[in-house]
């Protein structure tokens, strides 16, 4: 297995294309297709299957592809750092729910660094996907929540990729909604109140599945439900149609601003949000400031 194979897997996996990927690479296809089927052969794993409709990658194969990028990024890194002497930045990325305290924990983690020596990605995406970027390299850390419910499918999802989950913080569960709503000025509400208003909650796509719920009280059958994809289409809602989701109470008005408010939901749920990272991997300097900087919200988890 050499550095070659692994950039040329790589590019078929970008464009799913042998013929695309060979144009880019600069070789013929046959040779492409020689150098993947040798590496295939090598590992004992069918990276791609190869249909009429064109290259799809494997479930075996999506892992392979997130150790290869990781193997050729940092070869790269050493290359710029080590011969070529170029200047390079230093990276991190993270996944998450989403939270806008964690967007917000982001925000000033990248003030305090600044863009000049430093390359930042923020991915607030569905659950499976948060876990799916640490296991394949996309992400350093994932951010999301586990509860009773949840709790047993997804750490034994995080045992079986490789992946450890951290405790940040411990909350209730709180409503959330605009304040021109009803009943946005009572000190607590009960489910059941909030059956003629539409839930709102975050489409999980292909992984629909009740434990990958962003929302707790997922089995609950709601009256009145919408998905949607979105941050700024769940605030529209809110407004629009008097619609509210359920949150770790945690809100942050230099992002979302001054029109939404949490009440506490009459439950004895409770949420614990967390970092996912890969098991032995060290945290990175950047990774340990944005840890920093969510822990702050800590104190404000049972207000």
């Amino acid at each position: 297995m050499t550095l070659t194979q692994l950039r040329y897997a790589i590019t078929v996996a970008s464009t799913k294309s042998m013929n695309e990927a060979a144009r880019k690479l600069f070789i013929s296809q046959p040779s492409l297709s020689q150098a993947i089927k040798e590496l295939e052969d090598e590992i004992g794993v069918e990276i791609f299957r190869r249909t009429n409709r064109g290259i799809s990658v494997m479930p075996e194969g999506e892992e392979f592809i997130g150790y290869a990028r990781q193997v050729t990024e940092q070869y790269e890194l050493m290359e710029r750092k080590y011969i070529t002497k170029e200047n390079t930045k230093k990276r991190f990325s993270v996944s998450m729910q989403h939270y806008t305290f964690a967007v917000n924990a982001f925000v000033e983690m990248v003030k305090q660094f600044g863009m000049d020596e430093y390359e930042f990605e923020v991915h607030e995406t569905k659950t499976y996907d948060v876990i799916m970027d640490v296991k394949n390299f996309k992400s350093e850390m994932g951010i999301l929540y586990l509860n009773d419910f949840n709790q047993n499918v997804l750490t034994k999802l995080f045992r079986e990729f490789g992946l450890e989950f951290h405790e940040i913080l411990q909350c209730r569960i709180y409503v959330y909604l605009w304040k021109g709503h009803p009943l946005a000025n009572r000190e607590e509400i009960a489910l059941e109140e909030l059956e003629e208003y539409p839930c709102l909650s975050f489409d999980q796509g292909s992984n629909n599945s009740f434990y990958f719920a962003e929302e707790v009280l997922s089995t609950y059958e709601y009256k009145r439900l919408i998905k949607a994809n979105d941050r700024a289409t769940f605030l529209n809602l809110m407004v629009g149609l008097n619609g509210y989701t359920l949150c770790s109470g945690i809100i942050c008005e230099e992002l979302n601003g001054s029109d939404y408010c949490a009440v506490k939901l009459k439950s004895d749920e409770v949420m614990t949000i967390g970092y996912l990272v890969r098991k032995g991997v060290a945290i990175s300097s950047l990774g340990k400031k944005y840890l920093e900087e969510i822990s702050k919200y800590k104190d404000k988890a049972f207000e």
